[in-house]
């Protein structure tokens, strides 16, 4: 498999080497060139296939986004990712109208900058569709990526996951302690999951609401649904302790109002939960009864006779008679025309 070219444009060394770092812990073939300028970046693009482009907002004579525009002249199909220190709303509404696939403020969230990184580069399997950047600022409504992002924080957590009802992982925030573990977890928590909607079905709650938390010894899990269709994990230190039991309720609960109204804008589709039927087989159609079997059957119970069987089946092969047909001769028939052996034939 061809390695995906990654091009870092960046003219600080410490944040250049910190995501270069950060890319080289992903699983993936992967080829990071860190260049601290805009006009070396173009002449790389010249000669270089660029897979792609991290690139900071404010360059030196030129700035992220045409740089964009022109790498993109070159390489049509590369994915932007711009990164900058500044706040400002213009900047954000800027990049957005320019056609980047995601914006970070510095300092960048590692676990989000990578999960950008395998999104757009399709290394994951994506149940959602790509966000559009957040043009209104933090102040505004946040996005997807930024609401697992702040709930991770809220709650200290060292990972924050949202689920669809098969258990794929559609969303996340950091990474399990122990990825080994991530398959046979998801698929246990998913065993629980469908058991949790048909209680709450049961005890008639219009959206399934029913917690799971999961007491461990360096780590705990709280696990709840969000909509019908989805349920989130987050995974911290001390999440189910006696004295960060209310805050980790009242947090979790706030996000995920936040997290269904965010999945509701992307037009994430909702399955309604459906009550399996549980009433009573409908009954298998008699078997179909025989005129010419019930005179036997009957007589099951007793010893049959020889005479009695032939006489049986003599009247039975009288009553289904083929048709005849005329290309088809009887035994009299052959004998008649001499076509039958004689009974002193040896063979």
């Amino acid at each position: 498999m061809t390695a995906y070219r990654i091009l870092i444009v960046e003219d600080q060394r410490e944040i250049s080497h910190l995501l270069r770092t950060a890319l080289e812990t992903l699983e993936h073939e992967l080829e990071v060139i860190e260049i601290p300028s805009g006009e070396e970046a173009i002449l790389d693009a010249i000669s270089n296939k660029i897979d792609l482009l991290v690139t900071d907002y404010r360059l030196a004579g030129i700035t992220g986004v045409e740089l964009m525009r022109k790498v993109r002249r070159n390489w049509p199909a590369v994915k932007v990712i711009l990164i900058t220190g500044l706040t400002d709303k213009k900047v954000r509404i800027e990049v957005a109208e320019a056609g980047a696939d995601a914006l970070f403020i510095k300092p960048v969230p590692i676990a989000d900058f990578l999960d950008a990184v395998e999104r757009h580069l399709s290394l994951v399997e994506a149940m959602l569709p790509p966000e559009p950047i957040n043009q209104e600022g933090s102040g505004e409504r946040q996005t997807l990526a930024d609401l697992l992002s702040s709930l991770r924080q809220e709650l200290n957590a060292v990972a924050v996951l949202l689920l669809n009802d098969r258990g794929r992982i559609q969303a996340r925030a950091g990474d399990l302690p122990d990825n080994s573990t991530e398959v046979s977890l998801t698929a246990s928590l998913m065993a629980i999951f469908s058991a949790g909607q048909k209680v709450s079905h049961l005890t008639g709650q219009t959206l399934p609401d029913a917690w799971h938390i999961f007491k461990g010894g360096e780590y705990d899990l709280v696990f709840a649904p969000v909509g019908a269709t989805n349920a989130m994990l987050v995974v911290g230190p001390e999440l189910a302790s006696a004295e960060h039991m209310l805050n980790t309720t009242w947090v979790f609960s706030d996000f995920r109002y936040k997290i269904e109204r965010s999945l509701a804008a992307i037009d994430v589709p909702v399955v309604p939960y459906i009550r399996p039927k549980t009433g009573p087989l409908p009954p298998l159609p008699p078997a179909p009864a025989s005129d010419n079997l019930e005179p036997l059957l009957r007589q099951a119970k007793k010893k049959l006779n020889p005479e009695e069987v032939d006489d049986f089946w003599d009247k039975a092969s009288d009553e289904h008679k083929a048709a005849p047909q005329s290309d088809v001769l009887s035994y009299e028939q052959a004998q008649q025309l001499g076509l039958t052996p004689k009974d002193n034939d040896t063979g």
